[in-house]
């Protein structure tokens, strides 16, 4: 029987029980994620912003399809998802992370250091756009992961669409938005800013766009 007082499941239509099961058969966490994934849930309920183990495998897996020699996060937090990007690249890659916060992402740079990571990440604290917009365009990108605040995602997908490679693909957390996200009665700040966001890339040329249902919603654009 499933643990009442157990965390809520990441994962949108999966009560821990099954949760449970798919992640036990796929690519499982391993120490250093397991670790951080602990140490943030202790932090209480903002670690939600961290994403779920399976979406991590899949950025992990996604990754190598690619080949992806330059990878840019946008909101890096604690550093669960970099581990997963950073683990990703090809031999001699490199991952940028885009944060504003030092007190998160100094548990990133420690799980870094213990995943044997912290020469192929490049950690810039500042505000995201002026970060992306700094950014030459060349090499360009082939993966990035916007996983920040919300109302300024149209932004960051419009700085990093332009820096992608043809095959590229950006990865969009939170797009179903805990099933808000077809609400009309939530019209709150971040909830409009994801449905205009949804919008906006269904109708963006330049992409080939999948939502996938995992954990809190996934949109994966291809570059064309």
């Amino acid at each position: 029987m499933a643990d009442p007082n157990a965390p809520r499941p990441k994962t949108l239509g999966l009560d821990a029980d099954l949760h449970r099961y798919l992640v036990a058969h796929g690519s499982p966490p391993d120490a250093v994620l397991e670790r951080l994934a602990a140490d943030t849930l202790a932090m209480g309920q903002i670690s939600r912003m961290q994403i779920a183990p399976e979406q991590g495998s899949l950025l992990t897996m996604l990754a190598k399809m690619l080949g992806a020699k330059l990878i840019v996060e946008v909101g890096t937090f604690t550093g669960y998802s970099s581990v997963c990007l950073a683990r990703g690249l090809a031999e001699g890659g490199r991952l940028i992370c885009c944060d504003v916060s030092t007190e998160y992402t100094d548990r990133a740079v420690q799980a870094w250091a213990e995943a044997g990571l912290s020469d192929c990440v490049d950690l810039r604290i500042a505000p995201g756009a002026e970060t992306l917009r700094a950014l030459p365009h060349d090499p360009p990108i082939d993966m990035a992961f916007i996983d920040a605040d919300k109302s300024g995602y149209a932004t960051y997908y419009e700085e990093i669409i332009g820096r992608t490679r043809p095959g590229g693909l950006i990865a969009v957390d939170n797009v179903l938005w805990g099933g808000s996200i077809i609400d009309p009665s939530d019209t709150s700040k971040d909830t409009v800013a994801l449905r205009e966001f949804n919008e906006m890339v269904l109708a963006d040329d330049r992409v080939d766009v999948v939502m996938l249902p995992i954990a809190d919603g996934l949109t994966l654009c291809r570059r064309r």
